[in-house]
């Protein structure tokens, strides 16, 4: 089974999504100091809530140097809803805040008048998760033809198309559903929450060999 190191930040359902990924082969370990990630195969960051304070907690404790310099190093990571979007370089949630400038980019709100139009915000329930049928990442092959669930009211604006690996369309707003490069994937919706769909997706992460 592979070793994967759930960073545990205070702000996440943790108990969901490492119930969800041992269900799908994982054998999960918690960490709470940066330390903790020495030896680990692969790295989840998960996390809901406000980014400012997302990233206040993983540099205050020293996470965020250690999480790049694993990642630089090559291990594989997977980042849920806000742990997606610390990877961007900004988020405009309250403000401008840094990120961990992983992949270039900023997260943005979906607009104001958006409840005038019919959306609500959060953007919440299933949605599809628009992917290349023909080359797909290998973490998001699972999911074509599939829908995946999503609670955000934010999103990733990744600076080069390259960097989106699929996007969802919610009322007239295109965004990106999972951004990612090398060894780091990220995805806007919660696979934990995404059932078979969710837990297919869990278990291609957990094989998967970043070249």
């Amino acid at each position: 089974m592979a070793s994967i190191a759930l960073i545990d930040y205070g702000m996440g359902n943790m108990h969901s999504i490492a119930k969800a990924l041992e269900h799908a082969g994982g054998r999960v370990r918690c960490v709470e100091h940066p330390e903790q990630l020495a030896g680990c195969a692969r790295i989840v960051l998960p996390g809901v809530g406000a980014f400012r304070d997302c990233m206040r907690s993983l540099r205050g404790s020293g996470m965020a140097e250690a999480l790049c310099q694993c990642l630089n190093e090559g291990t594989p990571f997977l980042g849920i809803c806000l742990g997606m979007q610390a990877l961007m370089d900004e988020s405009h949630e309250f403000g401008r805040h840094a990120g961990l400038g992983l992949i270039p980019g900023t997260v943005e709100p979906f607009p104001a008048d958006f409840p005038d139009r019919g959306c609500k915000i959060p953007h919440m329930g299933w949605n599809d998760v628009l992917l290349p049928e023909d080359h797909a990442h290998p973490v998001l092959a699972p999911l074509v033809g599939q829908q995946v669930y999503y609670v955000h009211s934010y999103y990733c604006r990744p600076r080069l198309l390259a960097h989106e690996l699929a996007a969802c369309v919610y009322g007239d707003v295109r965004f990106s559903a999972a951004i990612g490069r090398d060894n780091i994937i990220g995805v806007q919706f919660h696979p934990e929450k995404s059932q078979r769909a969710g837990l297919a997706m869990l278990q291609a992460f957990i094989e998967w060999m970043p070249a």
